[in-house]
């Protein structure tokens, strides 16, 4: 079972140090995985790709706690499955923590046996207490084998947000395979 310390400390290897700013990258200046808007966001006020540049790991950590797991109440998730947390979590700071959290939740409305489990959730992109209601049902009905589903969904939603990106914007074809390699796993 992973804490939230090494949740971040895997995303912080995973994104690595490396400054990177490709006029094809839509995120822009980035550096662990944290954008300029995402810092400009965190710090209050407007930032330069130099701020981005000298960004210190320990910032981008409390970033990631802040913005990536507490905000979008990924550590609610995580007192019922560290391990879809950590996805949830992981596709959060690619593609956004609204978007991974509509995952889980077409994922919880599908697998609700017409209702006979639990009530469908509005896909809302919020995690709030009828999401955790949701999954906690969900995973006391289906135990590891609803886990793994549940990341199985998860991942596939992920890999078709990746291939649709990348049919809607060329620009995405230069990046789509390593997401496809890196990040759906």
């Amino acid at each position: 079972m992973q804490d939230i310390n090494q949740i971040i400390e895997q995303i912080l290897d995973e994104e690595g140090a490396a400054f990177t700013n490709d006029p094809r990258d839509s995120g822009g200046p980035t550096k662990y995985g944290i954008t300029q808007a995402a810092l400009a966001e965190w710090r209050g006020h407007t930032v330069t790709a130099q701020d981005v540049q000298f960004l210190l790991m320990d910032e981008a950590a409390k970033i990631y706690r802040d913005r990536y797991y507490v905000k979008p109440a990924f550590d609610k998730v995580a007192a019922l499955s560290p391990a879809i947390a950590f996805k949830l979590t992981d596709a959060g700071v690619n593609i956004g923590t609204q978007t991974v959290s509509m995952f889980l939740q077409r994922a919880l409305n599908v697998f609700n046996q017409g209702g006979t489990l639990y009530a469908d959730i509005k896909v809302d992109g919020a995690i709030g207490t009828g999401t955790i209601c949701a999954l906690n049902a969900y995973l006391a009905k289906r135990g590891k084998d609803g886990e793994t589903v549940m990341l199985r969904a998860l991942n596939d939603l992920q890999g078709a947000r990746y291939i649709g990106l990348a049919e809607s914007q060329d620009k995405d074809e230069a990046f789509v395979y390593g997401w496809l390699l890196n990040r759906v796993q």
